[in-house]
């Protein structure tokens, strides 16, 4: 091959020197991580090897007390009827803040055209409720409504409405923005717009969303029952305080069948509308 053809081929990326670059990252992040956990543990007097040891002491511990007995056995029609009350409660809330985070996201997205100011004030709002842990507006709720189911509903409502209200706005933007513009284009007025462009577009999404906060909230309600001593969650509190690990433990099984069941059911809805 003459040198002239030569000179015209392309040199190769230089992949030795990408190599190189990525190694030195990931040392550099590992090297972080690392140093990032020795300050954490020397702050707060962490035993490193203490905890590793004690792994298989905490498994051999929940093998031989977490097992359900008979006692837990004949208390499974009350844990049945309380981890029933806890779904229905969750799916509840979800249905209520999906439906008041949708009319809600219409004002907070850009494709309806609303006024700048006030898409903005509804993300700011949208965003303040979402980044609350459902665990402190609980907390925070117990001061003005004891430990009832109303605190469990609302902790649970407004974590739940800023999450679905963000994401139908990323929704609505990303899905329907073509399909509006086309209705504005051809005079439909707001309404019009919204129940023929963004509502048949946008709900398999925003379905598949409320399906998945279900599986949320039917998780976090079990924390939010210790808290407001309501539901499954004060149910699990009880047993585990009172050391009856059995009963403790059955309650633990329901509730993961019962959210292995739910994401399963989910699933197949999502195959069908997606």
């Amino acid at each position: 091959m003459s040198s002239e053809h030569t000179d015209i081929i392309p040199k190769p990326q230089n992949q030795t020197s990408i190599f190189v670059k990525r190694k030195r990252t990931f040392t550099l992040v590992f090297l972080g991580t690392l140093a990032i956990f020795s300050i954490s543990s020397a702050v707060t007097d962490y035993d490193t090897i203490g905890g590793f040891e004690s792994i298989p002491l905490a498994i051999a511990w929940i093998a031989k007390n977490l097992v359900p007995d008979a006692k837990a056995l004949s208390r499974l029609p009350n844990i049945l009827k309380k981890l029933t009350e806890t779904a229905l409660v969750s799916v509840a809330v979800t249905v209520c803040a999906g439906i008041c985070a949708f009319f809600f996201s219409l004002l907070g997205t850009r494709t309806t055209k609303i006024k700048p100011w006030i898409a903005r004030t509804v993300r700011i709002v949208a965003a303040f409720f979402r980044n609350v842990p459902d665990v402190v507006w609980a907390m925070l709720l117990l001061f003005s409504f004891g430990q009832n189911i109303l605190t469990g509903f609302f902790a649970l409502f407004f974590a739940t409405f800023g999450m679905l209200t963000r994401t139908f706005i990323e929704t609505i933007d990303e899905v329907c923005q073509d399909c509006v513009e086309a209705l504005y284009a051809t005079g439909a007025t707001y309404l019009q717009t919204v129940f023929q462009g963004i509502i048949p577009f946008s709900m398999p999404e925003i379905v598949s969303w409320v399906l998945y906060m279900i599986e949320t909230n039917i998780r976090n309600s079990t924390l939010i029952g210790v808290l407001t001593a309501t539901g499954i969650g004060a149910m699990f509190d009880l047993y585990y305080k009172r050391m009856d690990y059995g009963s403790a433990s059955m309650v633990v099984i329901s509730i993961v069948i019962l959210v292995i069941a739910i994401e399963t059911i989910s699933n197949q809805i999502r195959k069908v509308i997606m």
